[in-house]
């Protein structure tokens, strides 16, 4: 079963231009409790690199791209967010890397929850242990 799981967010609009709309339980499987954006991030960072241990986020680029890399423990996968109408559907529990931004990347994220420090898995060691319990 792969982890990339996207979802489409259909663009609305005419000849003036499109427009994305983002919704609970619509074109976002879960409520919204925190929204959040990564820009202006340097040529050659990598960003991320931990995990959630209850926490659903949906991620898009809303301008240039950036490669996501995705590993549940078991198969490591990636995919690139270059689109502002799809979105990469990460869950609990998952291993997330943001690598290769564009210098124009801006990166929205839309989380189920709000922040909470506690909820973050900062080593891969220990992410690989929360797994097992």
């Amino acid at each position: 079963m792969s982890l990339i799981k996207t979802v489409s967010f259909p663009p609305l609009g005419d000849d003036r231009g499109s427009l994305v709309a983002l919704e609970a339980h619509k074109t976002v499987p879960f409520d919204v409790k925190r929204v959040y954006y990564i820009f202006g991030t340097q040529s050659g960072v990598s960003r991320g690199f931990h995990a959630h241990r209850a926490l659903e986020q949906v991620a898009v680029c809303v301008t240039g791209k950036c490669r996501m890399v995705l590993d549940d423990g078991r198969q490591r996968e990636e995919v690139w967010l270059d689109s502002p109408t799809k979105g990469l559907l990460i869950g609990d529990l998952v291993w997330r890397e943001m690598h290769d931004f564009s210098p124009d990347c801006v990166l929205l994220v839309l989380a189920s929850e709000h922040y909470n420090e506690a909820d973050y898995i900062r080593s891969y060691d220990d992410f690989k242990q929360a797994l097992k319990s």
